[in-house]
């Protein structure tokens, strides 16, 4: 079964780090979702925000997550190059992974299309998009129909099926 929305494109939208001119995490992360659109990118509709614990956990702060519907012309490649672009803008630093950031932009689904990766070119959908309350939660909340590209499995049953112990909670 095709998810209900099968031309929609999703980027998940994360942070933990204050930025010094947009402030706090949501509103920097409001911005850097907005700043896509000198990119080419038009924001069609942000799921609500969640705040979550580290994922794994750890003792830095807490994160704030949402997932956005975007429309573009761009292909995912473009796509991605254009998320990193304003990840750069914003101050994101690739240092080790599951680091404390500013701003980070995740292309989870690129209209169902599935893509191995390679070079530039992103995995599609996101590579553990399904093992993340984080995303999967706000994704539910944009998209309750949504199906995972790969085995088609439901959105609801991707969240049954989480480990225990991925903290999520609405603000």
């Amino acid at each position: 079964m095709e998810n209900p929305r099968p031309g929609a494109i999703f980027i998940g939208a994360g942070g933990n780090l204050p930025h010094p001119l947009h402030g706090p995490p949501r509103e920097t992360l409001e911005a850097a979702l907005h700043a896509l659109e000198r990119h080419g990118v038009q924001l069609v509709r942000i799921s609500p925000w969640y705040r979550t614990a580290p994922v794994p956990a750890s003792d830095q702060p807490w994160f704030v997550n949402a997932v956005a519907e975007v429309a573009s012309g761009l292909d995912p490649r473009a796509l991605l190059a254009a998320l990193h672009a304003v990840e750069h803008d914003f101050g994101r630093v690739r240092s080790v992974p599951n680091a404390p950031r500013i701003v980070d932009l995740d292309l989870l689904d690129f209209r169902g299309e599935v893509a191995a990766g390679g070079g530039q070119a992103p995995v599609l959908p996101h590579p553990r998009l399904h093992q993340r309350a984080f995303v999967l939660r706000p994704l539910a909340d944009l998209e309750p129909q949504w199906r995972h590209p790969v085995g088609g499995h439901p959105i609801a049953t991707l969240l049954a099926a989480l480990p225990a112990g991925q903290r999520v909670e609405r603000f």
